[in-house]
């Protein structure tokens, strides 16, 4: 006997606005917007001095940059989704058209639009990240095929070029100092491991898709070894420049916090299958704290 499954496809002339937030994907858009928060910080302006264009700064990391980069992903995605994810929104018709290259597109121009109005350092950053967007999901360049390069980009857009724009947002025409450019680097490529925990999940579809994520390429204890160090060791580095800087608490704290990482994280490389989930929820927090105590130490630096 022969079942078949037949998926429901709703077509619509223009999509409704509940289905472009679906598409926008709101849960991904904290981690740029903390970075963000962590670059104002870092600046060591107070708030209150630029807290319009701060505000302004908040929706360009989320609604605009990192939304855009999402609906830029899932129209370059919508063939492979139409497959194993049938309900998104592109592939179930609720997007219809060219209406998510359109909205992409849109959300370019409007990120850009607003990034200018940040000063040369935030439209700068902006377009950089924008440029990520496109070349992570689109062909030729499709980062997302291989992890290290895929990751790397995300990491970079996410946070280091949030953490960039928030500094100079608030240091208006003046270059952010080295060491604000330091903490963003290296919060970027710990960025690279807490990306590489959400590729332990999808091992069979990217082996099957072509994906050469670090699961598929290392297998998956070698990948849960090296996720644990890339996330770690930039840390590391953070508490040995902290500790240059004359700023030992700071450098203390987040020491305690990898402890506890480290802790995890052995826990994680046991059974990194089972666990990957486990330890993005719970483990990563803790370096996502370290981030904002890092970026409070610096504040104070000529």
């Amino acid at each position: 006997m022969t079942v078949s499954h037949n998926v429901h496809v709703e077509r619509r002339a223009v999509p409704r606005p509940a289905d472009v937030l679906e598409l926008a994907k709101p849960v991904t858009w904290f981690p740029p917007m903390w970075a963000y928060a962590c670059g104002v910080v870092s600046s060591g302006v107070p708030v209150r001095e630029r807290s319009g264009l701060v505000l302004l700064g908040v929706v360009l990391a989320g609604p605009l940059v990192c939304a855009t980069s999402q609906v830029i992903n899932d129209w370059f995605d919508r063939h492979v989704d139409a497959i194993n994810e049938p309900h998104r929104p592109i592939p179930s018709g609720r997007i219809p058209g060219r209406w998510g290259l359109w909205l992409g597109l849109a959300g370019t121009l409007a990120s850009l639009g607003v990034g200018a109005l940040l000063g040369r350092w935030g439209l700068l950053a902006t377009a950089l990240g924008l440029l990520l967007a496109w070349g992570y999901s689109m062909p030729p360049f499709r980062f997302k095929q291989n992890g290290w390069v895929g990751n790397l980009a995300v990491g970079l857009s996410y946070e280091g070029l949030a953490w960039v724009t928030g500094a100079a947002v608030m240091l208006g025409s003046v270059a952010p100092r080295a060491e604000i450019l330091f903490l963003a680097l290296m919060y970027s490529l710990g960025a690279h491991g807490m990306l590489t925990l959400n590729d332990f999940k999808a091992i069979a579809g990217d082996t099957r898709m072509g994906v050469r994520s670090l699961p598929v390429q290392l297998g998956p204890g070698r990948a849960a070894r090296v996720a644990s160090a890339t996330i770690l060791l930039p840390q590391l580095a953070v508490i040995a420049a902290l500790v240059a800087w004359q700023r030992p608490l700071a450098a203390a704290a987040i020491g305690g916090l990898c402890v506890v990482q480290v802790l995890m994280m052995r826990r994680f490389v046991a059974q990194p299958v089972a666990r990957a989930l486990w330890y993005s929820a719970l483990g990563v927090p803790f370096s996502v704290l370290g981030m904002m105590v890092a970026a409070a130490a610096v504040r104070g630096l000529a």
